[in-house]
């Protein structure tokens, strides 16, 4: 299905590793309050906290990945996650547990960081960032099959998330080490500027919102399910492993569909109905309404995010946007856990689901603006694609073509050719140069 000499591995093992905490968040949050003195806010906090120091890690090092290298920034990133999800795992004081979560928190930020920025520069970022939530939603089904059966404890998940990272340790290998310095150029000033600066700054403003209300359901899901709906931890844990198979299927889907539908109608059309299962989910009183809204909004929230990672991707070849936009995403993902807490214990889950789905509604606006935007502009630059998306013809300008330029077209009558004698004297062999691309100070089609 995949071929293997097209498919970067690396980065969707690195991206499993780094997304796995989020994924694991309910069972997380759950089992902090149940096996330590800590109440529900409290532990939705400890969980924010651990969300918020991803995402500073990808504030802090989007621009530092080519300087310090990917190989040994993912190294570094995996290194934290050990240690910090590791050691939370072992340890029985809620302080150490604390400084563990915030560290690994740290280490998973590392890794997306370097997996979003390496992402960005493939040739279809769509269909990696695909892949790369393909493997996190497996991984995370598992584990919510297993945990149930593993005994108590707020141990159990922030170990698998360790083990994740050391298994992917071996896959660093291929990543690239640290890139030479590039010579002097008169434009450096224009090319350390981020292109469609406001496009990219509607983007971030508004993915905080987009990742709040989806991580502020899904941070208290587990209590939903067991308090209000009354089913027991296996039970629950069964629907969610359910409904992350339905979004392998999400992802398999928006895989084959690729570009046909442009970004827009997945994006608005898909965040409108992701308003609907969270107020469907968060009203729940059993297990029929409670596995529907969870397995129809997992199937479409991996769907909509990997479009959203795909425009981000897309505005800036260099994954500058890509790693700004995941990390101001990360921001409101950090504080989902803590706001759902919070919401649901003054005004109950019913309640904090109609104010999730209203706040979704609004923030599709602006989002849905950016895709249409954008959604002219080819997914690869240069590229004139065919309805279907697929790439026709590569047109590489230089920049003394004039703007009326056209491709020509396919069966179009034949215009007479005219010979013209020139009186100039023939040209030397030496005044050739070099076949090639001419030398220009920017890349045609690139980024604008």
């Amino acid at each position: 299905m995949f071929s293997p000499r097209t498919t970067p591995w690396p980065l969707v093992a690195l991206f499993t590793a780094g997304y796995l905490a989020p994924y694991l968040l309910p069972t997380v949050v759950g089992r902090l309050d149940a096996g330590l003195p800590l109440s529900a806010t409290q532990a939705g906090a400890v969980g924010s906290a651990l969300l918020l120091s991803s995402a500073s890690a990808g504030f802090a090092l989007a621009s530092r990945v080519e300087r310090i290298g990917a190989r040994a920034l993912a190294r570094i990133g995996l290194t934290l996650a050990v240690l910090g999800y590791g050691g939370a795992a072992l340890a029985g004081s809620v302080p150490a547990v604390v400084a563990g979560a915030v560290l690994g928190g740290f280490g998973s930020g590392t890794a997306t960081t370097v997996a979003a920025t390496r992402i960005a520069a493939q040739p279809d970022p769509h269909r990696a960032s695909t892949l790369g939530l393909l493997g996190v939603s497996a991984l995370a089904g598992a584990v919510y099959l297993t945990v149930p059966h593993l005994g108590a404890g707020h141990g159990q998940p922030l170990a698998a998330i360790a083990l994740t990272a050391v298994a992917v340790w071996p896959f660093t290998d291929r990543l690239p080490g640290r890139a030479a310095p590039a010579p002097a150029r008169h434009d450096t000033a224009a090319s350390r500027r981020l292109p469609q600066l406001r496009s990219g700054l509607v983007l971030a403003a508004a993915m905080p919102c987009w990742s709040l209300a989806q991580n502020s359901l899904w941070g208290v899901s587990g209590r939903i399910g067991q308090t209000q709906a009354h089913l027991g931890e296996a039970t629950v844990g069964a629907v969610f492993a359910v409904a992350l198979g339905a979004g392998l299927l999400g992802v398999l889907g928006a895989g084959a569909l690729g570009p046909r539908l442009g970004r827009a109608v997945p994006i608005g059309g898909g965040t409108v109905l992701i308003a609907g299962c969270i107020v469907v989910s968060a009203s729940a009183t059993g297990l029929g309404s409670f596995a529907a809204g969870e397995i129809a909004w997992n199937a479409l929230y991996p769907i909509v995010l990997s479009y959203l990672i795909g425009l981000a991707a897309s505005l800036d070849p260099r994954g500058r946007w890509a790693v700004l936009v995941g990390s101001a995403s990360s921001l409101g993902t950090a504080a989902g856990p803590l706001t759902g807490s919070v919401l649901s214990a003054q005004a109950g889950f019913p309640a904090m689901g109609l104010v999730l789905g209203a706040g979704l509604l609004v923030v599709a606006v602006p989002m849905t603006a950016v895709a249409l935007h954008t959604g002219g502009r080819p997914l690869l630059p240069g590229a004139v694609r065919r309805r279907g998306g697929t790439p026709a013809a590569v047109v590489a300008v230089s920049p003394g073509t004039p703007s009326g330029t056209a491709v020509p077209q396919v069966g179009a009558p034949e215009q007479p050719v005219v010979d013209i004698p020139l009186n100039t004297p023939a040209t030397t062999r030496d005044a050739y140069d070099t076949a090639g691309p001419r030398r220009a100070g920017g890349t045609a089609g690139a980024g604008g």
